[in-house]
């Protein structure tokens, strides 16, 4: 079976078979992989992505999965899971992080060095990859403000650098998207500050956070991006919708702008709100909300991609 194939080809390597997804998002809600591998270094992920191309099968890259809604069918094929890969080195007023490592724990160390420009990021659960992918971004700041460059591994297995301008950032959005090429590693250039400064800041940030983010319930972030001249989670509150269940999912009553697993919410009940919102908000404002969050995987009742290969 193609699975015994895999872990016999990488003993070494963290490999789950039909693991629920559900574990590794921050909504608590997803259907299973086929395969999850855990790569620990650069050349295990080439080495991964070079067998399941030989093997012609369905490859999905995951951070930190907080910015993401798998669907209850889960994903097909391999998912790699990057969060093994979390090195965070100091080299004078540069950082150099794997993107496995957390963007908020890169911004801990970006204040103990006494390096100022990544204050805004003290509050964003994703990886340093999926900040990269989506321009991550809060309280007025961008992570492409500070990055330098980004080392990919191209679907093909070349290693490439990036430097800022050809990733093409905009607002939630990096080149990133359209070419689907796994990020590895980023340089983020900051200035040297003052302690005490970096601190109080850091402080402020996530004082708001806490006093505005619904963070004791299970959520994916912000769900849809702010429309230009709006406020998302104004619209949602003046549409009524705030406080509206749907399945195990709700409209957060601290803010409009997410959707909280209260109740053993599924991923498709968070996709049915989210499509209800849009469908409100256009009919009341004439306004499409965008999601922000990142959607991926099947349908519940999409059969196995192994298991039409009779492989598992």
């Amino acid at each position: 079976m193609l699975i015994e194939e895999f872990k016999k080809d990488f003993p070494n390597l963290i490999i789950k078979e039909n693991e629920p997804l559900s574990l590794y998002t921050y909504t608590k809600t997803g259907g299973p992989a086929d395969i999850l591998v855990f790569p620990k270094t650069t050349e295990e992920v080439k080495d991964v992505v070079q067998w399941v191309k030989n093997e012609k099968l369905p490859l999905t890259v995951l951070g930190n999965a907080s910015n993401l809604i798998v669907k209850d069918g889960g994903i097909r094929g391999v998912v790699m899971i990057l969060t093994e890969m979390k090195q965070i080195k100091i080299e004078k007023k540069k950082i150099i992080v794997q993107s496995g490592a957390r963007l908020i724990d890169t911004s801990y160390a970006a204040y103990e060095a006494e390096l100022t420009g990544l204050e805004f990021a003290c509050g964003i659960p994703g990886s340093i990859g999926g900040a990269v992918y989506m321009n991550a971004g809060a309280y007025d700041g961008e992570v492409s403000e500070v990055i330098e460059s980004v080392t990919v591994l191209t679907r093909e297995g070349e290693l490439k650098t990036f430097t800022n301008q050809e990733l093409e950032f905009s607002y939630r959005h990096s080149r990133i998207q359209e070419i689907q090429d796994i990020v590895l590693e980023v340089v983020f250039q900051l200035k040297k500050g003052q302690s005490t400064d970096i601190k109080v800041r850091m402080e402020e940030l996530t004082f708001l956070r806490e006093s505005k983010q619904p963070l004791e319930y299970p959520s994916c972030g912000s769900v849809f991006k702010r429309p230009a001249g709006y406020f998302t989670g104004k619209l949602i509150q003046e549409a009524g919708l705030q406080g509206k269940i749907w399945g195990g999912a709700q409209i957060s009553m601290k803010h409009a702008g997410f959707i909280v697993n209260i109740n053993q919410a599924t991923a498709t009940d968070y996709i049915e709100l989210i499509d209800h919102i849009q469908q409100v908000i256009f009919e009341k404002n004439k306004i499409q909300l965008v999601p922000e969050v990142r959607i991926i995987g099947e349908e519940l009742l999409t059969v196995s991609h192994f298991a039409t290969k009779n492989v598992l």
